[in-house]
């Protein structure tokens, strides 16, 4: 049995859903309706450039990612055993495992991405070569307190998250301290920090006018690195605003109980690479 898993923001390419959009009309002219734009055009073609704006951007992977999967479903009939999602992905393994429609989703990350794309002044930066424990350790010693850690990629790729000055100089500390190399990040914000707060509470506010059924596929959560239960679909996805993608921890809970075969649904292969790092101890 296969686990499939479906990426975020930073998977986006001019051009990814080619094919999908003539496949699906009925999606397609659906999430047209709900954007009020044309979602191949944006994809296929790109042409205001918006597409790595984070209001375009996590609509336009959304839906990639969804009909992706349902390529997949209609071709190999094949029900997987587990379903994750990093960040953005997350909404996907849960239309996948019917916690909500098509539509439903394609309006929570249309609100999602409107409310994080409102927020400016912070930074991001990944961390290649260190781990997280290391990491840790410097913004502590040299009280960075406003940094979070944003995502754990993979055992020795760290995301942080925080104030501009502070991820300038915590990128210069990580180098010193032996990182193979520190990427600024293409975001406008410090996502998955606690400067995503005020996001976080009119997200939540927005969650409450929805109603969501049970996984029927265990769904590995953002913010516990486990299962969704029945009960805690909001709160999981309120608290993964302002907390870090565990996913490391999620991809090692899932090779604890014997998956070892992942597949990812949407473009590219970022995660593929990342469970391989994940696989190999790195």
């Amino acid at each position: 049995m296969s686990v499939y898993i479906f990426p975020g923001q930073g998977s986006q390419i001019k051009g990814m859903g080619r094919g999908l959009f003539s496949e699906f009309p009925e999606l397609t002219a659906k999430a047209n309706s709900i954007l009020g734009y044309s979602i191949q055009t944006l994809c296929l073609e790109d042409p205001q450039q918006q597409l790595n704006q984070t209001y375009y951007t996590q609509p336009a992977l959304y839906t990639v990612n969804a009909l992706t999967c349902l390529k997949k479903a209609q071709e190999t009939k094949i029900t997987p055993k587990f379903l994750a999602g990093h960040s953005l992905g997350e909404y996907n393994a849960l239309l996948t495992a019917g916690v909500f429609d098509f539509e439903t989703g394609l309006k929570l990350v249309k609100e999602r991405g409107k409310l994080m794309h409102q927020v400016t002044n912070g930074a991001m930066a990944a961390v290649i070569g260190l781990k997280v424990d290391s990491i840790k350790m410097i913004l502590e010693q040299h009280n960075l307190t406003s940094i979070a850690i944003a995502n754990d990629n993979s055992h020795t790729q760290i995301v942080i998250s925080g104030q501009k000055e502070d991820i300038e100089r915590a990128q210069r500390l990580c180098e010193q301290a032996g990182a193979l190399m520190v990427i600024p990040l293409k975001v406008s914000g410090a996502f998955h920090s606690p400067q995503m707060r005020p996001v976080q509470e009119q997200f939540d506010d927005f969650l409450k006018k929805f109603r969501f059924s049970p996984p029927t596929i265990p769904v590995i959560a953002n913010y516990t690195a486990r299962p969704y239960a029945a009960n805690d679909i909001c709160a999981n996805l309120v608290q993964q605003i302002t907390h870090s993608v565990r996913w490391t921890e999620s991809i090692d809970y899932v090779l604890g109980q014997g998956e070892t075969e992942f597949e990812e649904m949407g473009p590219g292969t970022v995660l593929t690479g990342l469970v391989q790092r994940i696989k190999n101890g790195q």
